[in-house]
């Protein structure tokens, strides 16, 4: 069993992530939980420090339950490194799958994330994880995280854009989807071919599906 935990508590971005994590790996069992003690959305650091504290409590429950891998869906990577020292499982962020994958793929990538609020928390991380050389930028696309939810398509037009800018202005053909919530993004028809596009969700289930 796989736990993908959220740590924030809006349940819809659970069970987005949690099927996008089923549809990656089939074959694995995966559970879905959501944290109902922590902010609606993780945007900034203090966001981020609101919901530790209910996301540890989750993974220590999902360690004691006997998971083989715990995914935290936050591409803030929240508390990683905590969680890592609960568990007795690997404990996977999905902004770190996706940051490797991309790593993987070759050449520098981009990252198109929500607001201007989480772009030095995505930069800090990257460059935590020995991945600064490969990094060109993190570009906010001015989407809220909730928008992702309760707007859908504007706030995909909006992605889109600043992932086309993303490949022009930077010049890279890989780019990062900098939230849990955007999994839905490269489903839309318009999303760029000439992009290699990645969505830490589906790297974590990838990387958990592993262990």
């Amino acid at each position: 069993m796989i736990v993908l935990i959220n740590p924030n508590s809006t349940a819809s971005m659970t069970d987005a992530m949690l099927r996008t994590a089923r549809d990656t790996v089939p074959t694995v069992h995966f559970d879905g939980w959501t944290s109902q003690d922590g902010p609606p959305a993780i945007q900034g650091a203090e966001d981020g420090a609101l919901a530790e504290v209910p996301l540890l409590r989750l993974v220590q429950r999902a360690s004691d339950e006997g998971a083989t891998a715990i995914i935290i869906g936050c591409f803030d990577d929240t508390a990683l490194d905590a969680a890592r020292r609960v568990a007795r499982c690997p404990v996977i962020g999905i902004g770190q799958a996706a940051y490797h994958l991309a790593a993987v793929a070759g050449g520098r990538f981009s990252v198109v994330t929500t607001l201007d609020i989480s772009v030095p928390i995505l930069r800090a991380n990257i460059t935590a994880y020995g991945l600064a050389g490969q990094l060109a930028r993190v570009r906010a696309s001015g989407v809220p995280v909730l928008a992702l939810e309760q707007d859908g398509a504007t706030a995909t037009r909006q992605v889109l854009a600043e992932l086309r800018t993303a490949a022009i202005e930077d010049d890279v053909e890989t780019v990062v989807l900098g939230c849990g919530g955007m999994v839905d993004i490269l489903a839309a028809p318009d999303l760029p071919k000439t992009l290699r596009v990645i969505d830490g969700v589906r790297a974590a289930a990838a990387f958990a599906s592993q262990f």
